[in-house]
C-alpha cells in the first residue's frame, strides 16, 4: 500500500466549502429558482415549502457525510499526482470531475428524462466544488 498524506484540517474545510457552495449555488440568487422549476418543487406552495424543509434535514447530513467522503478520496489522488499548487490540484480536481462525477450525473440524468439545463447546473456545481476543494487540499499539503 503507498502511503498517503492526509490533512484532516484540510478535507473538514472542503467539507464546510462544499456546503457553503451549495447553499448560494441552489439558493435564488443563483440557480435555486430554476433548479427547483425543474426538479418539479413548487416553492410558492406552503406545501411544498414545508415538504422540502422536512426533508432538508436528513438531505443536509447525507450531504455533509459524502463531502468528507470525496475530500478524503481527493486527497489520495491530489497526493498520488503530487499537486501542490493551485492549478495542479485543479487539473487533478477536474479529471476526477470528469471521470466519477460528471458523467455519472449524466447518465442518470438521460435515464431520469431530466432536462439537459438541470444537469448543467447541477454538474456545474460538481465542478467548481471540486475545483475548490482540489485547490485547498493541494495547497494544504
Amino acid at each position: 500500500m503507498i502511503p498517503v498524506t492526509i490533512n484532516f484540517l484540510a478535507i473538514v474545510a472542503c467539507a464546510l466549502t462544499q456546503m457553503g457552495l451549495g447553499m448560494l449555488w441552489y439558493s435564488p440568487i443563483l440557480f435555486g429558482k430554476p433548479w427547483s422549476k425543474m426538479m418539479g418543487h413548487n416553492i410558492k406552495s406552503k406545501e411544498d415549502l414545508k415538504k422540502m424543509q422536512k426533508q432538508a434535514g436528513p438531505a443536509y447530513i447525507v450531504s455533509l457525510l459524502c463531502a468528507f467522503v470525496i475530500a478524503f478520496v481527493m486527497s489520495h489522488f491530489i497526493d498520488y499526482t503530487h499537486a501542490t499548487t493551485a492549478v495542479a490540484g485543479m487539473i487533478t480536481a477536474f479529471w476526477c470531475w470528469l471521470g466519477f462525477s460528471a458523467t455519472v450525473m449524466l447518465m442518470n440524468n438521460m435515464f431520469n428524462n431530466k432536462p439537459y439545463k438541470l444537469f448543467l447546473i447541477d454538474a456545474g456545481y460538481q465542478l467548481v466544488n471540486f475545483l475548490i476543494m482540489g485547490t485547498i487540499l493541494a495547497l494544504w499539503v
